[in-house]
């Protein structure tokens, strides 16, 4: 005869845990509303923050749930961005439909580069996404009289929010836009990786192979992953060229590819909070030490990447986990 024995404390710490995420989402809402009535004078900073986020957190599903190892993640923010604001320019200037014609044009870079990304792996992978970046970089640069090239595309003059909501100076109208639309983004995404398609995500980072032995189609999976984070990218290329009202050529440029990275790798890859915790840090420690010595800025960035690569690896969110690991040793 065999005795099962059942952690009857299991389903306590599942719901301890819920309880506790639900209380963080609510927290980080609570925050990003009272950032904009603690610093009024810095909503421009803290929209591309929101906007940064986005980017972050799409390249968190490729990355952190798939295992997909990219250095182009600006070619799907930029196209976003260039396509909304074209959209803009030359059609609607309508911010809902521009964040759809944006987020549309990012799935559809995301889905003819991914066919053939998505049959790449290690360092071919990440160079074949700086390739692809590069050939739109060289693309918009070359159509300069649609693009506006190396000048950047000006004109951009948005609608009222929902008709109602005009976009003003002083960047009031365009923190809540981006802040609403982040919140859906994370709902989205929250859901997605909590999905049987986010779990297939994660089983085919852990083991290609064995998602394989029981019948998954791995390469059309991780075409649909890379086409869904094209699709948010772009969503958050479509909020800045709205809020900014211009769009250049850095949006499609390596130095946001690998700044977004550095944000995920900070905060710690395969969790959505991590996303937004990396990016807070990364820009508000940026935007700080640049204020401060413009030209040597990179050296307190390059210390942070140290020490999380050497003392962190999980990124500045599993600190905790590492420290009481550390302690209960010590005892």
């Amino acid at each position: 005869m065999t005795i099962e024995i059942v952690n009857s404390d299991a389903p306590i710490r599942i719901r301890r845990k819920a309880r506790f995420r639900i209380l963080l989402d609510i927290l980080l809402v609570a925050a990003g509303i009272a950032a904009f009535f603690i610093f009024p004078n810095s909503l421009g900073f803290m929209t591309r923050v929101l906007i940064m986020i986005i980017m972050v957190l799409s390249l968190d599903l490729v990355l952190g749930y798939a295992g997909i190892a990219s250095l182009g993640h600006a070619a799907l923010f930029g196209t976003g961005a260039y396509a909304a604001g074209m959209f803009a320019v030359y059609a609607s200037a309508n911010p809902i439909l521009g964040l759809a014609v944006g987020a549309l044009a990012g799935a559809i870079i995301a889905f003819v580069s991914g066919l053939v990304l998505m049959r790449a792996s290690g360092l071919t992978l990440l160079m074949i996404s700086i390739a692809v970046a590069q050939i739109l970089f060289e693309i918009v640069n070359s159509t300069r009289s649609i693009t506006g090239g190396s000048d950047g595309l000006i004109g951009i003059d948005m609608d009222p929010v929902l008709g109602l909501y005009a976009f003003d100076f002083y960047g009031k109208t365009g923190y809540w836009y981006a802040l609403v639309v982040l919140v859906l983004v994370f709902i989205l995404l929250k859901t997605i990786v909590a999905s049987p398609f986010g779990l297939v995500a994660r089983g085919i980072h852990e083991s290609p192979a064995r998602m394989r032995a029981i019948g998954t189609s791995v390469y059309w999976r991780l075409v649909g992953i890379y086409t869904l984070a094209g699709g948010i990218a772009g969503i958050g290329g479509a909020l800045s060229a709205q809020v900014t009202e211009l769009v250049s050529l850095e949006s499609l440029g390596f130095n946001l590819s690998a700044e977004a990275m550095i944000m995920l790798i900070l905060g710690g890859t395969g969790r959505l909070y991590g996303a937004i915790f990396g990016t807070v840090v990364f820009m508000t420690v940026h935007h700080t030490a640049a204020s401060i010595d413009p030209f040597n800025w990179l050296f307190v960035i390059g210390i942070m990447v140290l020490f999380v690569v050497y003392f962190v690896p999980e990124g500045f969110l599993g600190l905790p986990a590492r420290l009481r690991k550390h302690l209960g040793a010590g005892k």
